[in-house]
């Protein structure tokens, strides 16, 4: 039942978008994903605060490590993550008329696993879930009264994505992925984000 759907998974991130790595003849090399990984991040991110608050655009930076293993066309890895982001969301009489509100995405930090399949010798689709944990700083001004914290907020995270080889040992990647964490203590917010990002990587 996982490996039909692992299978369509990965021809649907590559429809479109791997029609090189989809010419390419024989089967994948059983060594051509395996091994520890370090890679570069950059992309978009949005934080949605709920209806209250809204939603503010941004952009997400930062790196991340892993480790893969290849049985076949098959490819099981493990990898954390650590981002920051420019992402803050702003809003007006949020409690009372003429009251100020914003809210800074800080750094995410992220655990997690993946699987995936081997398209050709050159492409990776798969498929990854795990842990993360974000921080938010909230500001609330109201006149001369100011009020400032921030919070870790526990949360998962799913994600979709494809890897292709462009040398013997590097790699770009595209990855869209979703996180859902608990609420702001103190705030009617309930918080989640959307990130489309890109990578280049070094696998040694």
């Amino acid at each position: 039942m996982r490996k039909p759907v692992l299978t369509a998974a990965a021809g649907a991130l590559a429809l479109g978008i791997a029609a090189p790595a989809l010419a390419q003849d024989g089967p994948p090399e059983d060594s051509a994903f395996t091994g520890p990984r370090i890679e570069a991040l950059v992309g978009y991110d949005k934080v949605n605060a709920g209806s209250d608050v809204g939603s503010s655009d941004g952009v997400a930076y930062g790196g991340a490590i892993g480790y893969d293993a290849q049985f076949g066309r098959a490819i099981v890895g493990v990898e954390g993550e650590i981002t920051g982001s420019t992402t803050d969301t702003r809003t007006r009489n949020l409690l009372v008329a003429g009251d100020r509100f914003r809210l800074d995405a800080g750094r995410d930090l992220y655990a997690g696993a993946r699987v995936g399949i081997a398209i050709s010798p050159l492409a990776l689709g798969y498929v990854k879930a795990g842990y993360t944990n974000a921080r938010l700083s909230a500001r609330y001004q109201n006149g001369n009264t100011t009020i400032e914290d921030s919070e870790n907020l526990d949360g998962y995270r799913l994600g979709a994505g494809l890897e292709y080889k462009v040398g013997p040992t590097t790699y770009i990647k595209g990855e869209y992925r979703y996180s859902h964490y608990g609420e702001l203590a103190g705030y009617d917010i309930d918080a989640d984000r959307h990130q489309l990002l890109a990578g280049v990587g070094v696998r040694f």
